[in-house]
């Protein structure tokens, strides 16, 4: 027999290290607000034994078949192909000698119930079962002891059995919360919460409270209910995702803006673009896609803030042409609703371009706005550090841009995430000659050396260009600085320069 059987979900089993250990019972638990997709997901388990052979049982008090049938159509399933008992019909297949033509559960001594549920399973003898659910069983004992005594007779009617049975509980009526009595009777628990957030939608998520003699990965995962069933994100890891790589230099193919990187960022690291709007962050961020993508690396932008079509029109403004890229599959732009995902879906979406697109470059643009998809601001350091780790592991080279509040003066930004990021370059407007112009420098490279000068920064039709060192600035610290020096080092329109 197999050590573990797949739930039919792959997010799942994958949080499960492979699936369930058969001939169990386990318990699904619904927290918080109807709608979490327990249903959903124990569909998906019966599906699966009907996929490989099985005779599966779905055991409803709760649901009418109708119901069921309904939401399985949702999916694009069809639920006559596993059994399913409901109490509206128990009078039908077992009704002799009763004058009722309907029973229902209310209708019923709790013992009756059990009978009726023990002789099903006799008849249909399968190998996965639903049972759904543990609230309508809780109501019909009205005692504790008595509905703790009942599920205890029904786990040791299946102890023994070929048969794996899921219980799913949404925990109504039960004013103790979780009822641990009824969580160590069970082989397994596995938790679904809905959260109702103040704007955007719904956040699911799924957490294996226990599971004995696996080694599961434990905490949070989250989910989201799509047609075709329950997708379940696991919760990144980075430490379980190494990959060999050459650590070598990403050029930008300015040579001046390299320099200022000692090359260029290296492979495996991420760097953070930070600077007031305006000031050039998205363009520099596009100079190094652009020479990536002409050196044949698949690359993905992750867009939260402009429109793609906005983004592309801009880069070719620029000289940069990308739509030719994206039309050969090189370069993927994908639009990003912070308000409709979640970051573990968000963190899954960037495993898949790496493991399935061999990415070796990625732009976030911009931070402001992956922190929508995550209101707690500790959790979303924690989340972006686990998922630049993982990017590191992979030896993809990460470029994030953080807008500052405010144009000039000294300026400040929502996420302090510069500790985390292996560089740091800052763009900032600067004053001379009764001009404002910009500037760029490096802050810091784990990577190696790097200039600790101050550059300016010319953005126009023509592309990027990076002027020569300018060393007599004042200000520097205030946030508004003015640069004193000599003329001759700073660029001109490239008309003037002929």
């Amino acid at each position: 027999m197999p050590d573990t059987i797949s739930t039919g979900n792959e997010g799942l089993d994958t949080i499960l290290r492979g699936g369930l250990p058969p001939r169990r019972l386990y318990l699904l638990e619904l927290e918080g607000a109807p709608g979490s997709g327990k249903t959903t997901l124990a569909l998906q388990f019966l599906r699966e034994g009907v996929r490989r052979g099985e005779r599966a049982l779905y055991i409803t008090l709760s649901e009418t078949s109708e119901e069921l049938a309904a939401v399985a159509a949702s999916h694009g399933w069809d639920s006559s192909e596993f059994d399913v008992f409901e109490f509206s019909s128990a009078a039908d297949i077992f009704g002799e000698g009763r004058d009722q033509s309907i029973l229902h559960p209310w209708e019923m001594e709790l013992g009756e119930t059990i009978r009726l549920i023990q002789d099903e399973v006799e008849r249909v003898k399968p190998k996965r079962v639903v049972f759904d659910s543990l609230s309508e069983m809780r109501l019909l004992a009205q005692d504790p002891l008595r509905y703790r005594r009942q599920v205890l007779a029904l786990k040791q009617f299946f102890s023994g059995r070929d048969t794996t049975v899921i219980l799913v509980d949404d925990m109504t009526g039960n004013a103790d919360g979780r009822d641990a009595h009824l969580h160590s009777l069970c082989h397994g628990v596995i938790t679904l919460e809905r959260l109702t957030l103040d704007f955007g939608a719904a956040r699911r998520r799924l957490q294996v409270q226990k599971l004995r003699g696996v080694d599961f990965t434990a905490g949070y995962h989250d989910l989201s209910i799509r047609t075709g069933g329950l997708h379940i994100y696991p919760r990144l890891i980075a430490a379980a995702h190494h990959s060999e790589y050459v650590d070598d230099v990403t050029p930008s193919g300015i040579k001046e803006l390299d320099n200022l990187l000692g090359g260029g960022p290296l492979r495996g690291t991420s760097t953070l673009l930070t600077g007031p709007a305006g000031s050039g962050k998205t363009t520099i961020a596009l100079q190094y896609l652009h020479a990536a993508c002409e050196r044949g690396e698949a690359c993905t932008v992750y867009e939260f803030d402009e429109r793609i079509g906005t983004l592309l029109a801009r880069a070719k403004a620029f000289n940069l042409d990308l739509d030719k890229h994206v039309a050969s599959g090189t370069l993927v732009v994908e639009q990003i609703d912070p308000a409709e995902i979640s970051p573990g879906e968000f963190s899954s979406r960037v495993r898949w371009e790496v493991e399935q697109r061999n990415v070796r470059m990625i732009v976030i643009d911009s931070l402001n706005g992956y922190m929508a998809a995550m209101p707690q601001e500790q959790h979303l350091i924690l989340q972006m550090h686990e998922l630049l780790s993982y990017l590191s592991q992979k030896g993809v080279v990460t470029l994030l841009i953080n807008p500052q509040n405010g144009l000039v003066g000294t300026m400040a930004t929502s996420l302090n995430i510069s500790y985390i990021a292996d560089a740091v370059v800052l763009m900032r407007f600067f004053e001379a000659e009764g001009r404002v112009r910009k500037a760029i420098s490096v802050l810091k490279n784990r990577g190696g050396p790097h200039e600790d000068t101050i550059r300016e920064l010319r953005i126009d039709d023509g592309g990027v260009r990076v002027g020569e060192p300018l060393s007599e600035f004042r200000g520097i610290l205030t946030g508004t600085p003015e640069y004193l020096g000599e003329r001759s080092p700073l660029m001109e329109n490239r008309d003037s320069d002929a």
